[in-house]
């Protein structure tokens, strides 16, 4: 397996997206629109294991998205690490528990990005930059 996620095709239909930047113990989420091309942070779930999909539950009831997006960890140099098979477990087990398209998007230096901005919570903000990144390469 190559580091680099497939880029896919993202029908046109799918227009609410749910985006997580998945960590062991925290996960950042963000929602937004196609539309907009824009991303609002939400609180960051701080669970793991079977209670993290109950609070990643709670949100898709909340927000009912159309597709979810997964920011996927790289080295700079694109290579794969343990933390990107982590990321990538997660949005298997997103997909399978909850039926909806799962988006998978490089998200290398998203957290960086965000510590540098100052964000007050840094796994949202992170969340935030990945859906944002993921909206501006729709068509």
């Amino acid at each position: 397996m190559s580091g680099q996620p497939a880029p896919a095709v993202v029908p046109a239909h799918l227009q609410s997206f749910l985006a997580f930047d998945y960590g062991l113990k925290r996960t950042g989420v963000a929602v937004g629109t196609r539309m907009l091309r824009s991303a609002t942070p939400q609180g960051t779930i701080r669970a793991e294991g079977d209670a993290r999909f109950a609070q990643v539950a709670e949100r898709i009831r909340e927000w009912q998205p159309d597709a979810l997006v997964v920011g996927v960890p790289l080295h700079p140099d694109g290579a794969a690490h343990e933390n990107t098979a982590r990321a990538l477990k997660f949005a298997r087990q997103l997909r399978g528990r909850f039926g909806l398209p799962v988006f998978e998007v490089d998200e290398r230096y998203s957290t960086t990005e965000a510590l540098s901005a100052g964000a007050a919570d840094a796994d949202a903000a992170s969340a935030c930059i990945i859906l944002e990144q993921f909206l501006r390469n729709l068509p």
